[in-house]
């Protein structure tokens, strides 16, 4: 029988997850050596740059195709979870295996012999790549969550505050806070208009992050934003936060 030929395939995202996976570079100098020690004969070197949560991942697919087109019979991956984290890319892997259209893989890292308790083996795998990324979101969700029951938003801070990455808490930027206090002051006259709000912060210093004046849907997102006296939107609800307010809940409610 005439041996197999093998992609290469090396993955990594940027999913938080995923941080302590090897670099691209490191799997591809380990896939190269394991295949010059096994003899193996690669026919393409694939590098994806996406989530394996989900499927749809360009490069794979394609992969996929191509072994169905009888271009290749085996692939050669650092881990199994570096080819599917999800059901479905898990299936094809295995349906591929069950009719003979892919017979082998290989792993630096995993056994696998393409047999029934082989194939068992490879399902647990997968599976237990799912079940980690089920459960760390079950978890992510969960501790956001908490976050919000303890008072503070889990989300990137609004102009005139900044998120202190040591406490994972929400303080007042020094720069900016009190420009958010004299716009609220400024609009709640009743006489100025979203352009003129614009300008009034330009003229105290107050501008994108380009050094333009602000957008007026910049402006209107600010004026609206209950955060800046004490409030916070999460999952469609509103609830108290423990960050220091810039104004008073009635100094918003005569800007809305």
């Amino acid at each position: 029988m005439k041996s197999p030929t093998y992609f290469i395939y090396a993955r990594k995202s940027t999913d938080d997850e995923e941080r302590q996976q090897l670099s691209i570079p490191a799997q591809l100098d380990e896939l190269k050596s394991f295949a010059q020690k096994e003899g193996l004969t690669i026919i393409d070197t694939l590098i994806e740059s996406k989530t394996a949560k989900v499927p749809g991942r360009e490069l794979f697919n394609g992969m996929i195709e191509r072994i169905n087109n009888g271009e290749s019979q085996g692939i050669l991956a650092w881990h199994p979870d570096r080819l599917a984290r999800n059901a479905v890319d898990a299936g094809q892997i295995v349906h591929l295996l069950d009719t003979n259209k892919l017979v082998d893989l290989k792993f630096p890292t995993f056994w696998f012999q393409n047999t029934p308790q082989g194939l068992f083996m490879l399902s647990i795998a997968f599976g237990q790549s799912k079940y980690y990324v089920d459960a760390l979101s079950v978890n992510t969700k969960r501790g956001l969550r908490q976050k919000v029951r303890l008072g503070w938003m889990p989300a990137q801070a609004p102009r005139g505050y900044l998120n202190e990455r040591l406490s994972k808490t929400i303080v007042k930027d020094p720069k900016e806070w009190k420009q958010i206090k004299l716009l609220f002051e400024y609009y709640s006259q009743g006489t100025h208009t979203f352009s003129d709000a614009s300008d009034f912060l330009s003229k105290n210093n107050f501008k994108s992050s380009y050094g333009n004046n602000l957008k007026i849907d910049a402006v209107k997102s600010i004026l609206k934003n209950p955060f800046y006296c004490g409030l916070f939107w999460y999952s469609k609800e509103l609830h108290p936060g423990k960050h220091e307010p810039i104004i008073s809940k009635k100094l918003y409610d005569t800007v809305q």
